[in-house]
């Protein structure tokens, strides 16, 4: 959404919160699963009504599933948006965050510095600062009936958002990164932006595009009863469940988890998924947290 965007609709403990946009004020009142220690978990129920998002007429289905109040990461939000058929968030530019759209649901285009690019499930749009980029729902093309992930209703155009402030804003608002292993050789920006299909290339690393701490970004499966660990210990990590159910375990706290669930690690955390029978399919981002070692 918006750069100002910062407030989250879930909590370690609750999952309800008052989101405000330039556009539009709502109640966003977000329903968790059941909460694990030191967990984010929230799902895409329940999202907020907003309308003319950034200039564009009609409606916004949003939700944040977390926000920079529960990380230590340079994070403005994560969150999932949905249009209706025919509908439209509108072009604008950011000028001092960078931002990523993962398509879920639906089809339609991207408008990128004024030119359309296909939008489909799968999707991954890497925004850099000064890009000017929308989304439109056009609908499916003919003869095309993948309607991608999730539960959202039939014609709409569902994704996910990461917001991130970049280096130079952060340095602003907070003062420099604490030590240089915050950033990696490679961050020299010599890109605006990049598309990519991330059902087809399984994982992205955003370097080239991105200078913030997004430093992957990837597609998991995994079989009936095979697990993932991740450790917040030196970075910060973010699921979003495509297809299958399964658990997030984290000490002795475990919590199921299904197709639209999120469950964020703050630093600190460790936490294992476990893929229930029929498998599991997830969307993963790892953010670098500043003072801690990079990927």
């Amino acid at each position: 959404m918006s750069d100002a965007a910062a407030a989250g609709s879930a909590t370690r403990v609750t999952a309800t919160a008052t989101a405000t946009r330039a556009t539009a004020t709502a109640t966003a009142t977000a329903t968790a699963a059941t909460p694990a220690p030191g967990l984010i978990v929230a799902d895409t129920r329940d999202a907020s009504e907003i309308y003319g998002v950034h200039g564009a007429p009609g409606l916004t289905y949003w939700k944040a599933l977390a926000g920079r109040q529960h990380l230590e990461a340079e994070v403005e939000a994560i969150e999932v948006a949905r249009i209706p058929p025919g509908g439209l968030s509108g072009e604008h530019r950011h000028t001092r965050t960078e931002e990523i759209y993962f398509i879920l649901r639906g089809h339609g285009e991207f408008l990128v510095d004024g030119e359309p690019r296909p939008a489909r499930p799968g999707s991954l749009l890497l925004t850099g600062i000064g890009t000017v980029h929308g989304l439109r729902n056009t609908g499916a093309p003919a003869g095309v009936t993948d309607p991608g992930y999730g539960s959202a209703p039939e014609g709409h155009l569902e994704w996910l958002v990461i917001e991130m402030p970049s280096p130079a804003t952060s340095a602003v608002l907070h003062g420099p990164a604490p030590d240089p292993t915050t950033t990696r050789p490679s961050e020299r920006k010599t890109e605006t932006m990049r598309l990519h299909d991330l059902r087809e290339e399984r994982a992205v690393d955003p370097a080239g595009v991105f200078t913030g701490p997004l430093r992957l970004v990837e597609i998991r499966e995994l079989a009936a009863g095979d697990s993932a660990a991740y450790s917040s210990h030196a970075g910060e990590h973010t699921v979003f469940v495509l297809t299958g159910s399964g658990t997030a375990t984290a000490g002795s706290t475990e919590v199921e988890i299904a197709a639209g669930t999120a469950v964020t690690l703050p630093f600190g955390v460790d936490a294992v998924i476990t893929a229930h029978e029929g498998g599991l399919e997830f969307f993963h981002a790892e953010l670098a947290v500043p003072g801690r070692a990079a990927r």
